[in-house]
This record gives C-alpha cells, sequence and structure tokens, in this order.
C-alpha cells in the first residue's frame, strides 16, 4: 500500500502545466522567425476548408416547393426579412420606415429574373447594406425563405424599377 501511495505521489509530483503554459505565437503576432515578420505563413493558393465542398454541393440544389416548405418560407421571412424587405417583399419594412436606406423590391423585373442561387448568395453573404445571415439562418431555412419570396413575386404584379419601395404600382399603368 505504501508503495503505491508513494507511486502515486511521484506521478503527481511529475504533472506540469508546461503544455499550457508553453511560449507561442498567436495569430497575426509579430515575429522575427520569417523574413515578412509574420508569425504564420500565408494559405496556399487554391485551399478550401474542410466540408466546403460537401457544403456547396449541398446547397447547390434548392428542395421541393411544398406547402410546409412555403410556411416555413414564410415564417423565417417575418422574423428576418420582413423588417427591412416588408411583409410583400416591396422595400418598405419598418427600418425603412425609420430612416434606414431602402432594400430593392422583389417585385422588380430585376428581382423575378434573378435566379434562386442569387438569392441564397445574398442571404447567405449579405449585399450593399444588409449584413449576412449564414449564421442566423440554417440551409434548408434560406430555401424556404427563397421560396417564399418566389410565392410573393408570383403573387404580386411587378414594380417599377425607378420606384420599387414606394407601394406596388403595376408597370404600364398610369398612376
Amino acid at each position: 500500500m505504501r508503495g503505491a501511495l508513494l507511486l502515486l505521489l511521484f506521478a503527481l509530483a511529475a504533472c506540469r502545466e508546461d503544455m499550457a503554459e508553453q511560449r507561442k505565437y498567436t495569430s497575426y503576432a509579430p515575429s522575427g522567425l520569417w523574413s515578412d515578420g509574420a508569425s504564420a505563413r500565408p494559405l496556399v493558393e487554391g485551399t478550401i476548408a474542410r466540408g466546403t465542398l460537401a457544403r456547396r454541393q449541398k446547397a447547390a440544389a434548392p428542395p421541393a416547393v411544398v406547402p410546409a416548405l412555403l410556411e416555413r418560407g414564410r415564417e423565417r421571412y417575418n422574423i428576418f426579412c420582413a423588417p427591412c424587405h416588408g411583409l410583400t417583399g416591396q422595400g418598405d419594412g419598418r427600418v425603412v420606415q425609420r430612416g434606414f436606406p431602402a432594400p430593392p423590391s422583389y417585385l422588380s423585373a430585376r428581382l423575378r429574373a434573378a435566379p434562386a442561387r442569387h438569392f441564397f448568395d445574398v442571404i447567405s453573404d449579405g449585399y450593399g447594406v444588409m449584413y449576412p445571415y449564414r449564421d442566423r439562418v440554417p440551409e434548408p431555412d434560406r430555401w424556404a425563405i427563397i421560396a417564399y419570396i418566389r410565392a410573393l413575386q408570383v403573387a404580386s404584379p411587378e414594380v417599377e424599377a425607378s420606384n420599387p419601395a414606394r407601394g406596388l404600382v403595376p408597370v404600364g399603368r398610369p398612376r
């Protein structure tokens, strides 16, 4: 028993925090290791993060549009998109009414002709003053939002490009 206790005491005395408290360079810290003064080397051209190709392939094809997808899209749209884009997609949301720049109307000819992938990329990466929602909206919900935007486009007349956020003005009709 004494020998086991003595062995345990020696084993515990050998435990130290050297690995946790070692000297190291942190990202972007200056260093004398390399001629450019950086502590880390730049990525090799063409480097792709692990899992990126699989995510791109998965996100490449939108799911089939079914009522459940549209309902989910409506719910997510009202949460994430309606504050700026408005409930009907005209670009007249509450934040726009309070002075924020108006986003383009989803009912314009340009966005009606845009591929679904354009909307996916804009939701994911942001565009202009719109910040990215990649970390807030999962991929399946992004596709659901896009399906709902397409439903809004089908349900509403086209608006003039010169006045996209000022209400529904059918093209070709006088005011």
